[in-house]
């Protein structure tokens, strides 16, 4: 009768899953949305687009119209030495070209002859150029340039951090729902085995099995509590690290409420991932745009230094004027103007030289990184392509594997029942399933973790 009993218990747990308490679900989906709204890192990233801007800005801001002024008087013993006065605007332009308007008033009675104007002042508008060195690329527009450059890869770095963001986020839940999964099957075990040790010593008491089985029945109680402490310790530190993930809109850390427990492993099957695809996408991976976006720095760099072995020669040119109302009269032809030119060069061009050859050797450098990076990009595609399949494979066979274990602890249990097994026998076929169930749940997360991983080593992470 005893016998019975027992056997009632093990299709009772074997068959049938144990009753939970009713429990609030946080799935993947809902999980990684929430990341990727509230995360710092999130924010961070939407941060760099902001910062290439602003770069953007302050290149432009070489640009601006510069106003300036001089004042310069001077009076001893009575006597006006001189008074200088003079104002003016300078618009600088993205073709190179300064333009200049003055107006100048001065006045003394040692007056250098050079500064004498009429006594209502002078105008002047014109303009300076360069048509040596600058001529082509300037400091000013270099620096645009590559602030822009900049700017565009700063959309590539917010993908990187996001991708970066994906992929840990993504391993984080997968390894929770892994330690809760294991944390459930091993609870089920010890309901189980608690249930048994009851009927054992009910049967010894009765005169139906011997004080040894009731031995063998505590030591398999123990052994199971054991193994169930260690799994609560594991998804309570795995909960933790789930916890850096959680942020509120106004950007404070959340800590999950108890009760709320992650969607099963085998709620979300692993979707197929195009390869073929995959391999053409990571031609484009971020880490390679910023490393393109770098190369065009440094040639915009090179062609600056280029332009630095030219030989400077500044022209400017300047019409002059009592009244601004000449500009549009035929005075404006007259020759009332003031010009000149600056002509300067080194002899050797060591510095300029040797500027260029160190910014062409940088290209070099970033070149062959490039080229490297990128071969180690394929190289961790490919291998995480490879471990995505050879886990679907693992996980058919080992399903394959727990339904054959689950089929010798049913023969056992049958056997068990007639009397041609023992309770020892039972056990063992028992704990063989637990641990197959649990080896089974490790390799379906790794499945889903390796296909975030295959898809970040593309350059991909949230959708």
């Amino acid at each position: 009768m005893m016998r019975h009993l027992i056997l009632g218990i093990l299709f009772c747990f074997t068959l049938y899953p144990t009753l939970a308490q009713e429990t609030d679900t946080l799935n993947f989906d809902s999980f990684m949305s929430w990341v990727r709204i509230d995360h710092p890192i999130a924010a961070q990233a939407e941060i760099a687009i902001r910062m290439g801007q602003m770069e953007v800005r302050q290149a432009r801001g070489g640009f601006d119209p510069m106003l300036f002024g001089n004042l310069d008087k001077k009076d001893y013993k009575e006597s006006n030495y001189y008074d200088k006065r003079e104002a003016g605007m300078t618009i600088p332009t993205w073709a190179g070209v300064e333009l200049t308007g003055t107006f100048e008033q001065n006045s003394g009675q040692y007056l250098n002859p050079e500064n004498n104007v009429p006594s209502n002042g002078l105008f002047a508008a014109g303009a300076s150029v360069n048509l040596g060195q600058g001529l082509i690329l300037d400091e000013r527009r270099a620096a645009l340039r590559q602030a822009q450059i900049y700017q565009q890869s700063t959309e590539s770095q917010r993908i990187q951090l996001l991708n970066q963001l994906y992929v840990q986020a993504t391993d984080v839940y997968w390894r929770w729902a892994l330690a809760y999964s294991n944390q459930e099957v091993l609870k089920e075990g010890v309901n189980l085995a608690k249930a048994r040790f009851e009927a054992v010593k009910g049967s010894y008491r009765q005169g139906d099995l011997a004080a040894i089985d009731t031995v063998e029945a505590f030591s398999q109680l123990l052994n199971r509590e054991y193994r169930y402490q260690s799994a609560q310790n594991s998804y309570f530190t795995v909960t933790q690290e789930l916890n850096n993930f959680l942020w509120d809109q106004e950007g404070n850390p959340m800590v999950l409420q108890a009760g709320i427990v992650p969607q099963k492993l085998s709620d979300e099957q692993i979707n197929d991932l195009e390869e073929t695809e995959l391999r053409e996408i990571v031609g484009n991976h971020p880490d390679l745009k910023i490393a393109d976006y770098e190369l065009a720095g440094l040639d915009v760099e090179r062609r600056l230094k280029s332009q630095q072995i030219i030989p400077v020669v500044k022209l400017k040119y300047n019409f002059l004027t009592e009244d601004l109302g000449d500009f549009s009269q035929s005075q404006f032809y007259e020759n009332n103007y003031k010009w000149g030119i600056s002509v300067y060069t080194p002899l050797l061009w060591r510095k300029s030289r040797g500027a260029l050859g160190l910014t062409k050797a940088k290209i070099d450098f970033k070149q062959n990184s490039r080229e490297l990076k990128e071969l180690q990009l394929r190289t961790k595609l490919e291998s995480e392509l490879n471990t995505l399949s050879n886990l679907k494979v693992q996980i058919n066979t080992f399903e394959k594997n727990v339904q054959s274990l689950e089929a010798l602890l049913l023969g056992e249990v049958r056997r068990f029942d007639i009397g041609e097994s023992s309770l020892f026998l039972v056990n063992a076929r028992e704990v063989t399933v637990f641990d197959s169930k649990l080896t089974l749940n490790e390799l379906v997360s790794k499945s889903k973790i390796a296909f975030a991983k295959a898809r970040y080593a593309a350059g991909l992470g949230f959708d």
